[in-house]
Parts: structure tokens; C-alpha cells; sequence
């Protein structure tokens, strides 16, 4: 069933009870004009409080309106927020990064700026590359059925990445120069299952020395995701299962 996202404005209820959802711009000239979709037929739709609606269609057009037929809480989402601070990276890695981070269940994606980037952009150049991994990412929760949309946030250099995601209730560093503890370890060690979790992922050259002693000074602990070198594209999935793994699915 195609799914969409709406702000709260957006739902509304009669003067009969009933509630009912207005979906306008992009989404609905989508629905109307390259699903084709008639008068009866169904849609989910989503708000941002991660609460979904079966909807029937009303009216299409420049406004689709929408009768709510039953709502309830999402499903989908992970019982943990996991914020993932990931440095630039060449080409359309970047694009891969969102779209599959968006999959495996992050929350809000944040582009960092690190000493060994070979892509260097300001902050005025990296909003313009946010419009485009926005898209990507409200493109992919559609798609794997997120109950919200993810967020992806400003540029920050390292030091800002290194002090917010330091504040989470868990903060994971993954260093390709750490041995003693690995991702399996640090998960372990939680006690219960943390409401708020950020991870950093280097560019294709890692991190300097010098940005792993600052990212344990600052509070991040530093891992290891194992014996094998993974490419930077692939290394925020790969954490995303263990967190999956370890906190969101059942036996």
C-alpha cells in the first residue's frame, strides 16, 4: 500500500467525527497523477508522531483528501533513536549511506567533516548536497515502511559531531585502529536498551589518531566492528544490525 508522510496540520476531523487527511504538493500530484489512483482506493499515511493511518481516497487532484478508516502506533520504528554521524565521503557514497542507514532504522543522519575527508565542502556548500540526501531519505522511509521520516541535519566538524553525540545515552566511536572493544562488547554492556544511541563512521582514509584521543576524551567509546575492513559505505548498515540485533528483535 503506498505510503506518505504528513504534518498534524494536515489532519483534520469533520463535523461528524470522522478524521480526514489533505495531501498536497509533490505527494499529491504523485498519487494522482503517476499512481493513477481513484476515488476508493487505499493509502497509508503517517505523521510525525509515528502514528499510522489507513486511509481511503476521497478526491484527487492538485489536493488529495482522504478518509481515515483506522489508525494505530507504528510498528516499524527501533525502541532507540540511533543518530548516525558520518563523515563525508567521495561521489554518491553519501547517497548510498542515506538511503540504507534510512532502511536498517536511524533516526537523524549527520554529515561530519573530518581530517582525512577527501570531499571538503563549507556549510553553505553542504546544504545544498542536504536537499538532495533529504529527498533520499524521505524516499527510502516510504519505501521500507518507516513510521517517520529521518532527519538529515547540518554539516559539523568534528569537535561539534564529537560533543553532541556524546551527550546520547550511548556514544560509539568505530576506529579501525581499536582491538579491545568490539561493537558485540559495548552492546552487551548496556544494561537496558538505550533510548538514545549516536555512532561515528569515518571517510574512505578512517580517522587521524589524534580524532580517535578526542573522540574517547570527549566521551564517545571507541570500537571495533571487527576483523574485516569495511568500506565507509558499508559500515553504518553493518552497526545498525548489531543495534537491531541486539535491542529490536524478538526470539
Amino acid at each position: 500500500m503506498p505510503r506518505f508522510f504528513v504534518t498534524a496540520s494536515q489532519i483534520g476531523v469533520r463535523d461528524n467525527g470522522q478524521k480526514t487527511v489533505l495531501i498536497m504538493g509533490e505527494d499529491a500530484s504523485h498519487i494522482t497523477r503517476s499512481l493513477r489512483m481513484k476515488a476508493g482506493e487505499k493509502i497509508t499515511v503517517c505523521d510525525m508522531a509515528r502514528v499510522e493511518y489507513e486511509c481511503e481516497i476521497m478526491t484527487t487532484g492538485e489536493t488529495v483528501c482522504a478518509l481515515v478508516l483506522s489508525e494505530e502506533t507504528s510498528k516499524n520504528e527501533p525502541p532507540y533513536e540511533a543518530t548516525l554521524y558520518q563523515a563525508l565521503i567521495k561521489g554518491d557514497k553519501f547517497d548510498t549511506v542515506v538511503q540504507k542507514a534510512v532502511e536498517c532504522g536511524v533516526c537523524r543522519i549527520v554529515p561530519v567533516l573530518t581530517d582525512r575527508c577527501i570531499v571538503r565542502l563549507n556549510k553553505a556548500e553542504c546544504r545544498k548536497k542536504i536537499l538532495r540526501w533529504q529527498r533520499i531519505a524521505d524516499e527510502a522511509a516510504k519505501q521500507c515502511g518507516r513510521g517517520s521520516l529521518v532527519t538529515v541535519c547540518d554539516m559539523m566538524t568534528f569537535k561539534e559531531a564529537v560533543a553532541a553525540a556524546a551527550k546520547d545515552d550511548l556514544s560509539l566511536f568505530c576506529y579501525e585502529g581499536e582491538s579491545a572493544v568490539s561493537v558485540a562488547k559495548a552492546l552487551s554492556e548496556a544494561e537496558n536498551c538505550p533510548e538514545k544511541v549516536s555512532f561515528m563512521i569515518g571517510s574512505e582514509g578512517g580517522f587521524s589518531t589524534a580524532e580517535a584521543a578526542l573522540a574517547v576524551e570527549g566521551g564517545m567509546k571507541s570500537v571495533t566492528l571487527g576483523s574485516r575492513i569495511l568500506r565507509t559505505e558499508t559500515a553504518s548498515s553493518f552497526l545498525l544490525a548489531c543495534l537491531s540485533y541486539e535491542f529490536e528483535m524478538e526470539e
